[in-house]
């Protein structure tokens, strides 16, 4: 069973910055690609960055472009956020996910895409 574990959420007042990470354990295969996303309060869970496997395609929402930067770490199992010039928007939890079936190396939009979630890490920004 695929295990993924986010930590680096917290308390920030805006303009600030944090990195999110995300490790994945359990592993018996590749994933195709990863990705954050994020829930607001009341609002529907939203793509936020992604990143493919083998080719290293990055893709962002606009809101956080230019801003935010997704990277992996040497294991192929693991995920950073970068989040710098934080708005009060920003406040949500945000999940990592991995897709393991599906095309290979794209980064894709739609959670229901994504097949391991993570419990979520909680990033509060205040004004």
């Amino acid at each position: 069973q695929v295990q993924l574990v986010e930590s680096g959420g917290g308390l920030v007042q805006t303009g600030g910055s944090l990195r999110l990470s995300c490790a994945a354990s359990g592993r018996t295969s590749s994933n195709y690609a990863m990705a954050w996303f994020r829930q607001a309060p009341g609002k529907e869970q939203d793509f936020v960055a992604g990143i493919s496997r083998y080719s290293d395609i990055t893709q962002y929402t606009d809101s956080v472009k230019g801003r935010f930067t997704i990277s992996k770490g040497n294991a192929s199992n693991t995920v950073y956020l970068q989040m710098n010039s934080l708005k009060t928007k920003g406040t949500a939890i945000y999940y990592c996910a991995e897709r393991t079936s599906g095309p290979i190396d794209t980064v894709n939009t739609v959670p229901s895409d994504y097949n391991n979630w993570g419990q979520g890490t909680q990033v509060t920004v205040s004004s």
